[in-house]
């Protein structure tokens, strides 16, 4: 999917209409934001209780492993979800594109390396977390670099037919 997409206005002069903006302000976003805090709530709920319990009963080996991927998906959450909030706070007009521009670039949204031998180890349900996470935020990087992405206006021209049926609008507009 490109970043852009190219109209024509009224008078035949390309625009560039911003796929992403627009992705941002429809119900796939609105979907994508229910997903990603569903998956905060449910990660929250499992490692303070079945994951808990879980850990208690895993080899030395495995429990470094839950412990490091543990704290990597509560913080790749956390980065994710300040990124969710801070698109949300611009759709609903409480904060301007340019300052959560400004925010996002504080958003760490590559975070470490996936490790997948080490996820491999690890209990299923928690397994699935940090695979579905890393799927939120696949989808999330995307549609921050689209957002970040330069307007492809270079090379961008009027059309010239649908210029001169401009012009001939405006003349008889004028008689």
């Amino acid at each position: 999917m490109g970043s852009s997409r190219k109209q024509m206005d009224e008078d035949g002069v390309a625009e560039t209409i911003s796929l992403a903006a627009r992705r941002l302000a429809s119900p796939a976003f609105t979907s994508l934001f229910r997903q990603g805090m569903a998956l905060i709530d449910e990660t929250a709920a499992y490692l303070d209780g079945e994951g808990r319990t879980a850990s208690r009963g895993l080899a030395r080996g495995v429990l470094a492993a839950y412990a490091q991927q543990s704290l990597q998906l509560s913080t790749r959450l956390m980065q994710l979800a300040s990124w969710l909030l801070l698109r949300r706070a611009v759709l609903e007009g409480d904060m301007s594109e340019e300052s959560a521009l400004r925010e996002s670039a504080r958003i760490d949204l590559d975070g470490p390396r996936r490790d997948l031998d080490q996820e491999a180890e690890l209990p299923a349900q928690l397994a699935a977390l940090v695979r579905r996470s890393h799927e939120l935020q696949r989808q999330i990087v995307k549609l921050d670099a689209a957002l970040r992405a330069p307007a492809e206006t270079a090379g961008l021209r009027p059309n010239d037919v649908a210029g001169q049926i401009g012009k001939l609008r405006s003349a008889f507009e004028r008689h």
